[in-house]
């Protein structure tokens, strides 16, 4: 199965938001999404962790 679940933490507090899959085949790099952090309170940038 090519389709891995991964997790998006937050650059600014570092608290792990969200989670969505992502094709490791066609996509090797982390992904970065900005999305709204709820523990910030405004959108900042989210990125893959391991």
């Amino acid at each position: 199965m090519p389709r891995e679940i991964v997790q998006l933490q937050c650059t600014a507090c570092k608290d792990k938001n969200y989670s969505t899959t992502k094709n490791r085949k066609t996509t090797t790099e982390r992904l970065e999404f900005n999305k709204f952090c709820r523990k910030c309170r405004k959108h900042t940038a989210h990125r893959e962790v391991k």
